[in-house]
């Protein structure tokens, strides 16, 4: 992150507090970059999250505090959250249950809580009526909410947010693969002589794997046959791979990964199925290496990545299939599709300038930084 120079927020620096709920890699990703360039600015920044996100997220070592608050809302949790808010000019919280959690912890002071969607939770099963009164309680509590895609503003405002803005973030580019060599990775992965179709994710419903395992079971046909390979853990993992055995479909589940990039950058094609995703982090990192990608017309994604990405409709297999097969047997397609993704991802927000947004939102709550305002 390049350097800013820090704006004179009177004599005492600005002290924030970022609360996450569980170990979202995307909203935890953004946390860490988030955090790294508000402590550049000169203020001082707390991290509270379950104990088990500091390890694959280092937020101490981006100069904030990180303290350990459990992910839940009984009268412990909160008052342990209550205890390190307790000295903040400001929250800041990342998604549904930390925003009611912080809510809760703030009841009575005037600590402005800013509140971050980054996705949303299913509000039309049966959990349907608690969710869409957690997400009224979380826009009504919050002074500013930021959307991460245009449909959560939206959603945000109808759940009665005072003000909703759009925060498209930005997390940060995966380092690119180091001395290793393409052909090592697609051995590894048993795709030497045959196409490798590429997917990231949890392994649960909402990430639409019955439609892209009944996609793959066409792909059989091909000549030769595209490997499927899936990254990532969840609930859904043992009735995909007795669906997988029971078809001998050309698929390989293989758990969570921390290569992930080295393994993306191996594959022909990228896939993403999910039900609904706002700023997709497998999007970003396909477009960002040049990795030709077929996604679901789905909530943020078209405004995402615009014209270069192969675009589905959500949970139809028949046409999932036919984008890849027609990419694989095309070239020309797949190289436009690299350079367009290439394209499409320098237009995107850059870290410093996602910090920047929301620090002019902090700004604007506090009236730090500007003549008359509330320098502590």
């Amino acid at each position: 992150m390049s350097s800013t120079p820090v704006p004179p927020y009177g004599q005492s620096p600005l002290s924030v507090v970022q609360v996450l709920g569980g170990d979202s890699a995307g909203s935890s990703a953004h946390v860490r970059s988030l955090a790294a360039g508000l402590v550049a600015r000169g203020l001082r920044v707390a991290v509270c999250a379950p104990a088990g996100v500091e390890a694959p997220y280092d937020f101490g070592g981006s100069g904030a505090v990180f303290v350990p608050v459990a992910g839940r809302s009984d009268p412990v949790a909160v008052a342990a959250l209550r205890a390190a808010c307790a000295g903040a000019d400001l929250v800041h919280a990342h998604g549904l249950h930390a925003a009611v959690r912080s809510a809760l912890a703030l009841k009575g002071r005037r600590i402005p809580l800013v509140v971050t969607w980054h996705t949303r939770a299913d509000a039309d099963g049966p959990r349907g009526p608690v969710v869409r009164l957690l997400e009224r309680r979380a826009a009504r509590a919050a002074a500013v909410v930021l959307g991460t895609s245009s449909d959560l503003v939206a959603r945000a405002r109808s759940r009665g947010a005072r003000d909703a803005r759009l925060a498209p973030v930005t997390v940060p580019a995966p380092r690119p693969p180091v001395d290793v060599p393409e052909s090592k990775a697609r051995a590894e992965l048993g795709a030497v002589e045959r196409p490798l179709v590429m997917a990231v994710g949890s392994l649960v419903r909402s990430r639409g794997y019955e439609a892209l395992l009944d996609a793959a079971r066409t792909w059989r046909g091909l000549d030769p046959a595209p490997l499927l390979v899936v990254a990532g853990e969840g609930r859904e993992r043992g009735a995909l791979q007795r669906r997988i055995e029971e078809e001998s479909l050309p698929v390989r589940l293989i758990g969570r990964r921390d290569d992930i990039a080295e393994l993306l950058a191996a594959a022909d094609v990228a896939v993403l199925t999910s039900r609904w995703e706002a700023r997709s982090v497998l999007a970003q990192e396909a477009l960002r290496c040049g990795v030709p990608l077929v996604a679901t017309a789905v909530g943020g994604v078209p405004e995402l990545v615009g014209d270069a990405a192969e675009l589905v409709p959500y949970g139809d297999s028949e046409a999932l299939a036919g984008a890849v097969a027609r990419l694989l047997a095309d070239p020309a397609r797949r190289l436009w599709l690299a350079e367009a993704g290439r394209a499409q991802a320098a237009t995107w927000p850059t870290e410093d300038e996602t910090v920047a947004q929301v620090l002019s939102v902090y700004d604007e709550l506090t009236g730090q930084g500007r003549p008359g305002g509330l320098a502590p």
